[in-house]
């Protein structure tokens, strides 16, 4: 499937925009001393300019998603980063969770997102845009027959980081080596990150999603 790059470029642009947005507004969930250092961080240290060029499509990888990073939150003096995801149908993106520092806003580019909000499930349509603020549960699948295509946006933390050692370093590893991600060695990789980046999973709440939609 061919993506539409004029609906990326304009996304991208977009971006920016709620980018810009989010810096300024701060969100209710930020104490006063966030807020400041924020302020100092966007006042004192301003990023550098840079350009994203087009990309070739993203492929699904074996496990049925596959991320890669467009804008690194170093890029932009830790203000934020940005990631472009797909996700194959009846697939869901690991188990709910939630985030302590992270407030996360995606972009659909193709297909419908399906998005566990607490006890609230929101179809995000392409072309729609979805703040996901931190401490609440979550967690974003496809029920449809297509690929779902994305752009995931992060504030607040460099949390590329995370998503790049899971698909490029810890997945990579669990398929060369025939092994689950109960290993004890994978295991206790994953529980690091989990509590570096600040995650809590509720696992419990994954098997009712996938029965109720058909998952794999």
């Amino acid at each position: 499937m061919q993506v539409n790059e004029t609906s990326r470029r304009e996304a991208l642009q977009k971006i920016g925009l709620f980018a810009a947005a989010l810096c300024v507004l701060p969100l209710t969930s930020c104490s006063d001393t966030e807020k400041k250092q924020e302020v100092e961080t966007v006042t004192n240290k301003a990023p550098m300019p840079f350009l994203i060029p087009p990309k070739t499509v993203l492929e699904v990888g074996p496990l049925g998603s596959n991320m890669r990073t467009l804008i690194r939150s170093a890029q932009t003096n830790t203000q934020f980063s940005c990631v472009e995801a797909v996700l194959a149908p009846k697939k869901i993106a690991g188990a709910p969770h939630k985030h302590d520092h992270l407030d996360e806003l995606m972009y659909v580019l193709e297909g419908t997102a399906s998005v566990l909000m607490g006890d609230e499930v929101v179809e995000v349509s392409a072309g729609s845009w979805h703040l996901r603020p931190r401490g609440i549960v979550h967690v974003v699948w496809n029920a449809g027959d297509k690929n779902l295509r994305l752009i995931d946006m992060y504030f607040n933390q460099n949390f590329e980081d995370y998503l790049e050692e899971i698909y490029h370093q810890i997945i990579p590893e669990v398929i060369e080596r025939k092994i689950s991600f109960e290993e004890p060695g994978i295991a206790k990789r994953v529980a690091e990150l989990d509590k570096r980046f600040g995650l809590t999973y509720y696992p419990e709440k994954s098997q009712p999603i996938i029965e109720k939609y058909g998952l794999s």
